[in-house]
């Protein structure tokens, strides 16, 4: 898929069909979030990927907008080792871009994802920190959904013309 299609064509997936992402589609996920950049290039990046049903049916309880994870079958954490920035506080931007380059993947792969926020609020990061048994060091950013997608939507023709400035800020 080209890229400019899968960046305009990219939508939330919150249905699912059964079936599995292949280690080989996963692979290219993980090499997608990693290919992202990163302030200094410090890649403080960690990505923790979720398949056990078990735990991805206890995200909801977590999570009040993860319904979807009950059909998803996988789903992975971008997450960030805060003891290893060498520019303090750019580990959002740095986790932020890595899932934007997730979900762009997964829509040129023709699976559905959809992030789910976790950071900024602390009772989310708390919950999947303990559910995930992470170190006091890793901080949780987003969660997402990935599997094949059950739904299709059509593009969402965000563009306001509105919201564009030139030179400064103009109305």
């Amino acid at each position: 898929m080209d890229t400019l299609e899968a960046i305009f064509s990219r939508r939330s997936t919150r249905h699912y069909q059964n079936g599995d992402v292949s280690p080989s589609e996963l692979d290219t996920l993980l090499r997608a979030g990693m290919a992202a950049p990163s302030a200094g290039n410090q890649q403080v990046w960690h990505f923790v990927v979720i398949d056990e049903r078990r735990i991805l049916d206890k995200i909801p309880d977590i999570h009040p907008y993860s319904k979807m994870l009950k059909e998803a079958p996988m789903a992975i954490m971008v997450c960030a080792d805060t003891s290893a920035e060498t520019k303090p506080g750019y580990w959002i931007q740095d986790c932020a871009a890595a899932s934007q380059n997730i979900l762009l993947a997964a829509e040129a792969l023709g699976l559905g994802a959809c992030w789910l926020g976790l950071h900024p609020r602390e009772e989310r990061k708390k919950g999947i920190s303990q559910l995930l048994n992470l170190p006091a060091n890793i901080s949780p950013l987003s969660l997402i959904a990935i599997g094949k997608k059950g739904e299709v939507k059509p593009p969402a023709g965000r563009y306001l013309e509105s919201h564009i400035h030139k030179n400064g800020w103009q109305v």
